[in-house]
């Protein structure tokens, strides 16, 4: 396919395909002008920072998620000897060097991350001759722009000799626009308490108001449940009875909250739970309907990009004490080609 020319006739309903080009991969980090950045830097005033980030093995085991398993951290190999506390006397009696060196086999997605706009697609008829295709933000296609070893549009064929992987819209893509810039925090736990709830239009408004919040295009939005300090006591104790109560996500099908979300001009969304909408979803009276609502608004039709499994809760308490709710918030990727997700170490300097 020709990437400088528009892959698609129509678009779907409330999303920003084209609006920064045919061949735009960020969406609405493209928001985050230099302007923005000033903005986020306006709101250092102490110089304090906080690590938002859980550990990369949080919570342990498969708790979460049965396709992704916590990191392996090794050592490589020297020859036959593992490389860790290795002397380099070993092969020259000469040398004083003690050397250690590893490898990680990781789950991209498995704790602090985010989602690139790889993540999710959607079928939609974006040629307009009536029949869907699998598709991506802005048109890229499944097969040609993102490929699996499968091609599962043409009876499980063999998809490709390439290798499998995002060759657009991958994480790398939002690593080299670096993520820094300012983001403002509603504290939910702190407006609803602990436990499961829709978070709609009505919520969302309502803490926003108690907590003197205001969001304004560009803004990356950090939403606070509670469920960073469950997952932090399933760590220690590896007993999952603190996540068994369920925490607070957004109602990806509440038409308001939707509305919102494409008005405001939000560059990104970001919670401390699994998947920053609350799943499974309520039900749908649609024919055909995403199973993740919030991930195809955001995700396929408006480029907002998510951040899931951050750790909020100590950046939360510290901003109410201090009358605030924006920081500067500084959180690329790893700039891995072709992956559709990354962990991430953000970082909020206030």
């Amino acid at each position: 396919m020709n990437t400088s020319a528009r892959r698609w006739v129509k678009r779907p309903d409330d999303s920003t395909w084209g609006d920064w080009g045919a061949d735009d991969q960020l969406g609405r980090l493209n928001l985050i002008t230099p302007a923005k950045v000033r903005e986020g830097l306006r709101e250092v005033q102490e110089g304090r920072t906080f690590c938002l980030s859980l550990p990369l093995d949080c919570p342990g085991n498969r708790v979460l998620n049965p396709r992704r398993a916590p990191p392996r951290v090794e050592p490589t190999m020297r020859g036959d000897m593992p490389n860790m506390t290795y002397p380099l006397s070993r092969d020259n009696a000469s040398l004083t060097d003690v050397i250690c060196d590893d490898t990680v086999t990781l789950a991209l997605q498995y704790s602090t991350q985010w989602d690139s706009l790889a993540h999710m697609g959607q079928w939609f008829d974006a040629d307009g001759d009536g029949q869907p295709e699998m598709c991506f933000y802005n048109g890229f296609r499944a097969g040609e722009d993102i490929v699996g070893p499968i091609d599962y549009r043409d009876a499980a064929l063999p998809a490709t000799d390439r290798a499998p992987g995002a060759y657009r819209l991958g994480i790398d893509n939002m690593a080299a626009a670096c993520v820094q810039g300012r983001a403002v925090m509603v504290d939910i736990k702190r407006q609803f308490g602990a436990g499961p709830l829709r978070v709609g239009y009505r919520e969302l408004m309502t803490a926003m108001q108690a907590q003197n919040v205001t969001v304004e295009p560009g803004d990356m939005l950090c939403l606070r449940t509670g469920m960073d300090e469950a997952l932090l006591d399933v760590y220690r104790t590896q007993d999952a009875a603190a996540l068994e109560g369920g925490f607070a996500g957004l109602d990806g099908r509440d038409p308001a909250l939707r509305r919102w979300i494409v008005d405001s001009n939000v560059a990104a969304l970001i919670s401390d739970n699994v998947a920053v909408e609350y799943l499974p979803a309520s039900t749908s009276d649609d024919a055909r309907y995403p199973s993740h609502p919030l991930h195809d608004l955001c995700l396929f039709r408006l480029g907002v990009h998510l951040g899931e499994l951050w750790h909020l809760s100590e950046l939360a308490h510290w901003l109410h004490a201090h009358g605030r709710n924006r920081f500067l918030l500084t959180a690329p990727p790893l700039r891995l080609p072709r992956a559709v997700g990354s962990p991430v170490t953000p970082v909020a300097t206030v």
